[in-house]
């Protein structure tokens, strides 16, 4: 048994103790700094695979855009549509096209903000016939993400798109509208 009196020191603490110790602090501190750098690119690549985030993404299948072949023997009329649900003038540049299915395509819309302050917003599309949708593959579209309109700005925005040619034989007409609407926030 150790007796100890009160005036006698306390003994040293352990070094290779405290060294081992500071070794496995800086192990788990670098686990934790390598999960939170890996964590991003998880993160993206689940809601890729999972079609969470389907506002701010390009639509799916966009990568076969080089090997559409265009079906000349067919014609489409694309219409365009637009309604503002909010402070703002927003219309298509031109009513219709008329594109092969395959053919690459452009059509521009115009917004003007009639407000003298920011605005944000977003543009939703629709299609007409509803089994026209998944035919319809828009390359670039202003409507992927939020739009931030300056007081009294006017802007032009795009939209590059395709007719799948999948299309069935008696769709002739296919008719793309946008719902512009303020964000909150």
């Amino acid at each position: 048994m150790d007796k100890r009196t009160r005036g006698d020191a306390e003994p040293a603490p352990d070094k290779s103790l405290n060294r081992q110790m500071l070794g496995k602090l800086l192990v788990i501190a670098g686990l934790m700094f390598g999960f939170g750098y890996a964590l991003i690119p998880v993160y993206k690549k689940i809601c890729e695979v999972t079609g969470i985030n389907i506002l701010t993404t390009k639509e799916a299948g966009l990568e076969a855009v080089g090997n559409t072949q265009v079906d000349t023997t067919r014609t489409i009329t694309v219409e365009f549509d637009a309604n503002a649900q909010g402070p703002w003038r927003f219309r298509p540049v031109v009513n219709s096209l008329q594109v092969h299915p395959g053919e690459m395509a452009q059509v521009v819309y115009e917004v003007v903000n009639t407000r003298a302050r920011s605005i944000n917003a977003q543009a939703i599309p629709s299609y007409a016939p509803q089994q026209a949708a998944a035919h319809f593959k828009k390359v670039e579209c202003f409507c992927f993400q939020q739009q931030t309109l300056g007081p009294n700005e006017a802007r032009q925005m795009p939209v590059v798109f395709y007719i799948d040619p999948g299309l069935p034989e008696n769709v002739k007409t296919i008719t793309l509208s946008y719902t512009f609407f303020e964000v909150n926030g």
